[in-house]
Order: structure tokens, then C-alpha cells, then sequence
């Protein structure tokens, strides 16, 4: 079974202003740069051979690039806050995306839960979610560091990424589907 997950990788100079966000953190698990992504769509546990066929169903998007820009940390959870995040800003090629990745992976024949898309890019993980004095803490923590902005960053390709749970978790790049530059595609490299 191989857990899986579609995702656009964060530069390197938009993970090095993300990482600075994470100084002084009061409590949680912080992500590592290397792990930052934008998640398009996870597409949970599978058998080799069907993960296979979203690689290849993700390989028919024709798609325009893009760019983002990262505006802002915020928290999931509410009261209890379970992760912190920076947002992305509203974009519409990358809506238009990941609308073609959930058709993909649908047409691949996988049933994925609906769920509501929030672009962002995971900074922290809280377990089970903070309470009380932790709460408090994370709320005042987020609330210096509202103004938080990086990029634009130019979207050129998005990743099908398999998932390895563990301490810290690891993702490894199985293949990368390039956008379209002024109406051309180039080939899909992947790494299987």
C-alpha cells in the first residue's frame, strides 16, 4: 500500500521566510522546511497498481502555470487549535488545478471525500490539539506574526508524492507533471 498525496513544492527561498515563521514557536511539533508543500489533494492508501494509474491519469493535465504568494498564518482546530499554517492567497489557475487533479484521480477510479480547499502549507502539527494555557499561547503567537508575506513564487509543475508516517514524517517525489508555459508541455519525469 503506498500512501499518496498531490502537492506543489515550496522554493527554497519561500521555505527559508516560512522556517523564520516557526522561531519561537511556544509549543508543537514544527514541519521541517524540506517537508513544506501546498497540497492539491490527498489521496490516501492504495495498492501500487492503482497509484500507477493516477500517475498516469495525472500525466493527461494540461494545464497553465501560475504564481502564488503566501499571505499570512493562521490556525485549524479553533479553540484547539490542531496545526498551524501560512495561507495562500486566493488564485484561480490554482483552483483550475486542482480541480484537474481531483478529475484525475477520479477518472483513475479513486473515491475521494469532498472537503473543503483551503491552499496552505502546514508549519506545525499540535497532535490532538492545544488547550488552555497552549492555546492561549499559539493564539498570541499567530497574532504577532499575522503580516507574514512571501513570494509571488511562479508555479512551473505539481508532484504526486508518497508518504511515509513515522517520528517526522517523509515524502518522497514519485513523479513531477510540468504546467504549460505559453501553451507548451514538456514530457512527465517520473521516479518510481
Amino acid at each position: 500500500m503506498i500512501r499518496s498525496f498531490v502537492a506543489l513544492a515550496v522554493p527554497n527561498e519561500i521555505a527559508w521566510r516560512l522556517e523564520g515563521a516557526q522561531v519561537g514557536m511556544p509549543c508543537g511539533r514544527p514541519v521541517p522546511p524540506e517537508n513544506f508543500h501546498l497540497t492539491l489533494s490527498f489521496l490516501g492508501e492504495h495498492p501500487g497498481p492503482m497509484v500507477e494509474d493516477v500517475h498516469y491519469a495525472l500525466g493527461g493535465i494540461r494545464a497553465p502555470g501560475f504564481s502564488i504568494e503566501v499571505e499570512g498564518i493562521g490556525l485549524f482546530g479553533g479553540g484547539k487549535p490542531t496545526s498551524l499554517y501560512s495561507r495562500v492567497a486566493p488564485e484561480p489557475g490554482l483552483l483550475h488545478l486542482r480541480d484537474k487533479v481531483l478529475q484525475a484521480a477520479r477518472s483513475a477510479g479513486l473515491k475521494l471525500q469532498a472537503e473543503r480547499f483551503v491552499p496552505h502549507i502546514t508549519l506545525a502539527r499540535f497532535g490532538s490539539g492545544l488547550r488552555g494555557e497552549d492555546a492561549e499561547k499559539m493564539h498570541a503567537f499567530v497574532a504577532t506574526r499575522m503580516t507574514l508575506s512571501a513570494g509571488p513564487f511562479e508555479v512551473e509543475e505539481f508532484a504526486l508524492y508518497r508518504s511515509r508516517l513515522g517520528k517526522v514524517a517523509s515524502y518522497e517525489a514519485l513523479a513531477t507533471y510540468p504546467l504549460e508555459r505559453g501553451g507548451v508541455s514538456a514530457a512527465v519525469s517520473a521516479g518510481w
